[in-house]
């Protein structure tokens, strides 16, 4: 079945794929060789939208045991961009900026986390360079920065959309009042404003229910669910834990991330073999049942965990199902004031 492509937002006409390719992966613990096979078989089955953001590429394992830097994974996207194709014409391609970046000796203050105009654009340049690529579809703000003023950053990306080098702008783990800010800023401003906003969303944690859902309902933004599995949590978990029983090293992270949440994930699971679906197509459904939800971001670490997850942009749960995993994991109890007031 073709793939049924969305518009990123209210705010814009621009089509994705209803699940979105994250590559954080790619580098410390994908292999590059991997990561393009990945990529590849993500455009076949109809996913055009990646993304990624400028500080990927570095992973710490333990204490002093580093693999990769800051930077790589960009760079392996534009060297798989660059191999020709359409590969860079058929991707919409999303970064990110506002993390520090310091490599190597010295201190550079332009390289610390924020969001100034100077560090925007200076990112954005070397963004493009890593990527090998003439613009960035969508330059999202990896987190708020309030000590920087509003006009200063939309300036900095009004500068970038007149040079052509990012077309829309997004945010990431901005709080409902954020959006509000920044929405009212471009409508008195008269510029174009956010058209997404990348939020950390999954059945397990549904806090954003309460103010930065109907945010961007009001504004107009999609959102671009992270950690959509909650962290494993949502992925089969306890079937996994008993495939890993003699590796120790996983089996306590993986009882460290079931905790207090096992009688709700043996019940999640429960539900989802009587569906008959794996509980990570399950996860990736709902969230795609809310109409103000764009594409989740999938970051599979090889080609068969992308091929398991395509059956969620198909699968449609039905109303008994969706209060049945509503009564496992409840949200917030609806939008706020309500959830607290009246």
């Amino acid at each position: 079945m073709a793939m049924r492509h969305r518009r990123l937002g209210a705010n814009c006409g621009v089509r994705v794929s209803p699940l979105c390719l994250g590559t954080m992966n790619f580098g410390p613990v994908t292999s590059e060789q991997d990561a393009f096979a990945i990529m590849d078989r993500a455009l076949e089955e109809g996913i055009n939208f990646f993304d990624t953001a400028n500080v990927y590429g570095r992973k710490v394992w333990n204490p002093g045991e580093t693999v990769g830097h800051p930077g790589l994974t960009e760079e392996i996207i534009g060297r798989w961009f660059a191999q020709g194709g359409g590969r860079r014409e058929r991707v919409v391609l999303a970064t990110k900026v506002y993390g520090g970046m310091q490599i190597g000796a010295g201190h550079d203050p332009d390289r610390e986390p924020g969001l100034s105009a100077r560090k925007i654009i200076l990112s954005c340049e070397e963004s493009l360079r890593r990527l090998r690529a003439d613009a960035i579809d969508l330059y999202q703000m990896h987190h708020i920065d309030r000590d920087c003023p509003v006009e200063e950053v939309f300036e900095a990306f009004d500068t970038l959309k007149k040079q052509g080098k990012a077309v829309y702008t997004g945010s990431s783990n901005f709080a409902g009042w954020d959006i509000a800010r920044y929405g009212e800023f471009a409508r008195r401003a008269g510029v174009p404003g956010l058209v997404s906003e990348q939020s950390v969303y999954s059945l397990q944690n549904r806090a954003i229910e309460a103010e930065v859902v109907p945010a961007c309902r009001h504004y107009g933004l999609g959102i671009i669910p992270w950690s959509p599995l909650g962290g494993g949590l949502l992925g089969g978990i306890i079937e996994k834990t008993k495939e890993r029983e003699g590796g120790r090293r996983g089996e306590e992270r993986m009882q460290g991330i079931l905790g207090r949440h096992r009688e709700r994930v043996e019940r999640y699971e429960a539900l989802c073999r009587e569906l008959g679906e794996s509980p990570a197509v399950v996860a990736l459904a709902w969230l795609l049942h809310n109409p103000v939800v764009t594409a989740p971001i999938i970051g599979p670490r090889t080609v068969e965990q992308l091929a398991g997850a395509l059956r969620a942009a198909e699968l449609k749960l039905s109303e008994e199902t969706l209060a049945r995993l509503d009564e496992i994991w409840p949200g917030p109890g609806g939008e706020a004031p309500k959830n607290y007031a009246w």
